[in-house]
């Protein structure tokens, strides 16, 4: 059983030894002993959500309701409490998504979200590969694939570095999107990338900070020149570019981005 603050606990329907298939692109987050499993690809799309219980070892399918989306792939996942956001990925061979959906995990249901569009610019495009980090109440969107062609069987690649934030109600829902203002070196485009955040409790600088790493084609291509990962490559083209992005306490300098080198 999950609890979910003051609401009654419910019980769990499930299928024992229900194991997923192969599968890529998907994605999984740990809820207590929980770990969720949605998506990804196998000779198409997977819309299945499996459920791992690291304290019995066992596998079980929860009987899911209300807005189920469809199955996608490469999308961003985070969990916040006893509550899953999904946002973006493939629901299909070159089509792309930029829906929101939010599952309750304390009763299996499914909501699709509407989030208000930013007051400084259009809301995120559809895309894959993204990075989807929660930090507070505040989850922040980077980069990822979008097509520009209105034909899905016609791929026209376009590799994207522009950040969002998406501020959450508290329990369920979500406020709306945002175009934060940054400053420093800006990340350049990419996809199927990682963001790892953390907190530094010895930092009196920063609250928190969050870096950005990712794989450059080995230098060529549709993300940027080599000459643009130099201070990233520890002796070979083709090694992950590393950003550290830091969350400054400036009202009027929110963000800046550098390049740095990982040893």
């Amino acid at each position: 059983m999950i609890q979910n603050g003051d609401q009654k606990e419910q019980p769990l329907t499930f299928t024992l030894h229900s194991i997923p298939r192969p599968r890529h692109g998907h994605r999984a987050v740990a809820i207590k002993e929980l770990m969720v499993v949605f998506g990804g690809g196998n000779e198409g799309i997977v819309d299945e959500l499996h459920v791992y219980n690291t304290a019995t070892n066992q596998w079980f399918i929860p009987a899911v309701r209300g807005d189920i989306p469809p199955g996608c792939a490469a999308y961003g996942f985070v969990c916040d409490g006893t509550r899953l956001l999904v946002f973006g990925g493939m629901v299909e061979y070159g089509k792309y998504s930029n829906d929101l959906y939010e599952l309750q995990a304390s009763r299996w249901e499914w909501k699709k979200l509407k989030a208000k569009n930013p007051k400084n610019g259009p809301p995120p495009c559809p895309r894959l590969g993204h990075s989807f980090s929660l930090v507070g109440n505040k989850c922040y969107l980077f980069g990822g694939l979008a097509n520009d062609s209105e034909d899905p069987k016609n791929n026209i690649p376009r590799y994207l570095n522009d950040l969002y934030t998406l501020e959450l109600r508290a329990g369920s829902s979500v406020v709306g999107w945002d175009i934060p203002i940054t400053y420093g070196v800006l990340p350049p485009p990419r996809e199927s990338h990682t963001a790892v955040v953390y907190t530094e409790k010895a930092s009196r600088k920063s609250p928190y900070k969050f870096r950005v790493a990712g794989i450059n084609a080995c230098g060529r291509g549709a993300f940027s020149e080599i000459s643009a990962f130099k201070t990233c490559l520890p002796g070979f083209p083709g090694a992950p570019c590393a950003i550290k992005i830091s969350k400054v306490n400036t009202p009027a300098k929110p963000f800046l981005f550098k390049p740095h080198l990982y040893k």
